[in-house]
């Protein structure tokens, strides 16, 4: 049996407490389950908005999409998980990646080092968050991460913390087949160097590829692992067609791919209603982030919870 259809929104004016209240209602209102920031240097911190959109709302669920494993201590950011899960009454979910962005190290002074170091770094911290987060204590010495916590000295309200594990290359799925209740497919591909961005693994064939490694990976977990889409463009309604097309360009995704992609939804809100259902039914995934919550409202209202 499918998984009901679940949708959250990332971003929205983090850095203004007044309008991300409003904000925040708003997307609550219209039927999102999930209110999420990011983790970039240049960009507000991903978890201090979080506790104003938590005493804002009731029941939205709210985290960072994602965490840049690579620039926080896990001991240090499991205390700040545990606390903001207790601040928001168990809202909370947390999002983890590897980083990738070499000017923002740079800017930080902390290295970007290869995929590899960054995966397997990556693995040994949410060992570290699992263990902190559901028993407040975690001794660890790996290669990247050594931990000797005895009492983590908070408690989150939930049992388990859900983890949100976003990535594209199999070491991260692999990652996700282990530790992820949700795991992300974000289509983004990144330079080895530059560490920018690029759309190399939109196409659909591509992501039943990761669902499949994921499959593998898990076993009888599988079944217990919500996939996750990370939307990176929408357009529901009039115009959607010149949309398409200009987002296409902009991104440097091949216009073919458009129809297909679980990265783009253009369309009227039937095409794109068709669309998520035939996603569901091929690929598995339920659940979508959106970046524009008014605009893909109509596709929320008709689907949430189906």
């Amino acid at each position: 049996m499918s998984r009901p259809f679940r949708f959250a929104v990332q971003g929205g004016p983090l850095d203004d407490a007044d309008a991300l209240r409003r904000h925040a209602r708003r997307v609550e209102g219209l039927g999102y389950e999930e209110l999420f920031t990011m983790d970039h240097l240049g960009a507000v911190d991903p978890f201090l908005p979080l506790v104003v959109a938590a005493e804002s709302t009731s029941m939205l669920r709210l985290g960072p999409l994602v965490v840049n494993n690579e620039l926080h201590n896990p001991a240090l950011l499991a205390r700040t998980a545990a606390t903001f899960d207790a601040l928001s009454g168990g809202r909370s979910v947390l999002g983890m990646g590897t980083g990738y962005m070499r000017q923002e190290h740079d800017a930080a002074s902390i290295e970007l080092r290869p995929p590899g170091a960054r995966v397997a770094r990556l693995g040994e911290s949410l060992h570290v968050l699992r263990e902190l987060l559901d028993t407040g204590r975690s001794t660890f010495a790996g290669e990247h991460v050594t931990v000797a916590v005895d009492d983590l000295g908070v408690r989150p309200v939930q049992s388990s913390v859900p983890l949100l594990i976003g990535g594209h290359g199999r070491k991260v799925v692999a990652l996700g087949a282990h530790f992820a209740d949700i795991f992300q497919f974000t289509g983004l591909v990144h330079d080895p160097h530059s560490g920018l961005p690029n759309p190399g693994g939109f196409a659909r064939d591509a992501v039943i590829e990761r669902r499949d490694w994921l499959r593998a990976a898990a076993g009888e977990r599988f079944d217990s692992i919500e996939l996750s889409a990370l939307v990176q463009m929408t357009h529901v309604g009039d115009g959607a067609d010149g949309a398409a097309a200009t987002s296409a360009e902009r991104i440097g995704c091949a216009p073919e791919l458009v129809d297909g992609t679980p990265f783009l939804l253009f369309g009227s809100v039937a095409e794109v209603i068709d669309k998520l259902h035939g996603l569901r039914d091929e690929l598995g995934i339920t659940h979508f982030v959106v970046r524009d919550p008014d605009g893909f409202a109509p596709v929320v209202e008709a689907l949430a919870g189906t």
